[in-house]
Order: C-alpha cells, then structure tokens, then sequence
C-alpha cells in the first residue's frame, strides 16, 4: 500500500500540479519526486485540503521561486481522494 500511495503522489505532482510545465517531457519525469516524502507524511498524518494546498503553494514560492499555481488545490484534492481511496477512508 505504501508504494501505491507513493506511485499516486509522483503522478498527481507530475501530471496535475505540474508548476513549472514540465509533464510534457520525459526526461522532467523525476521533477518533483524529491516533494513526495513530505507530502506522503502529511497525507498519512490526516492533513486537510487546506494544508495539503498550502505545503504545494509554499514549495511553489520558496523551493522555485514562482508565483502561486492555479493547479495546486487540484492537486491537493487529487492527493486527498487518492489517500482516502487507499487506505479505506472514503
């Protein structure tokens, strides 16, 4: 389950919350997979849609210095939904 949850995670960073429009390129395919971690600690942790958008908005601005991303609170839903599907919580 585990590595399922982490598959999920790498694909919705890649593929929804894409911020800096990499998804197109196989050779981006690893990205944002160094932001899995954190995220699968705090989706493990019960964190919220609020929180989980936040974490995207700040890695956003202070990891890559770009401006807020219009895709991040359909990430954090996806993340959410993936996360509850999962592990048995919807």
């Amino acid at each position: 389950m585990k590595d399922e949850l982490r598959t999920r995670i790498d694909e919705i960073l890649h593929y929804v919350w894409d911020p800096i429009g990499v998804s197109p390129s196989p050779a981006a395919r690893d990205e944002y997979r160094s932001y899995a971690g954190k995220i699968e600690e705090l989706l493990r942790g019960g964190a919220d849609l609020n929180k989980i958008q936040n974490h995207l908005l700040t890695l956003e601005s202070s990891s890559m210095g770009i401006e807020s991303c219009s895709t991040a609170k359909a990430a954090a839903k996806a993340l959410i939904d993936w996360r509850d599907y999962l592990l048995g919580l919807d």
